[in-house]
């Protein structure tokens, strides 16, 4: 007994639908990757090339209810913004968090700050800082 054939004759009669619906996924696919590849370069350049202040924490020094905060800032002259710094206790609970002011037409800020703590304090972190 013969068996028959259901592939159709090659080229007989043009490409089949699921060769149109695979070319189409692969050109959608390729143009959402050429997009999501432009946003994530427009947002890498925007974090790095606008980023108008940053800082460095140098050294803290923890007391009973506040804890002294050494930063570093560098900005643009004249830029205004600010730098978030928070202290944690030894079980890991926050117990204080300030935002610190920087100013003016100095590019390098060298400044001691102090954080009020809600109970003594064994850490300080930077959060961040942001121009305004």
């Amino acid at each position: 007994m013969s068996t028959s054939s259901t592939r159709l004759p090659e080229g007989r009669y043009g490409r089949s639908s699921d060769q149109r619906a695979d070319r189409t996924l692969k050109v959608v696919g390729g143009v959402l990757a050429v997009l999501f590849a432009a946003l994530i370069g427009w947002f890498g350049y925007h974090y790095v090339a606008q980023n108008e202040i940053s800082a460095e924490l140098i050294r803290f020094e923890t007391g009973e209810d506040a804890v002294k905060v050494h930063l570093e800032v560098h900005k643009d002259a004249g830029v205004v913004g600010y730098c978030t710094v928070r202290s944690q206790a030894a079980d890991g609970a926050e117990v204080g968090r300030a935002d610190f002011r920087f100013d003016g037409d100095a590019t390098r800020i060298d400044q001691v700050v102090t954080l009020r703590t809600t109970s003594p304090g064994t850490s300080a972190e930077l959060i961040g800082c942001h121009a305004e």
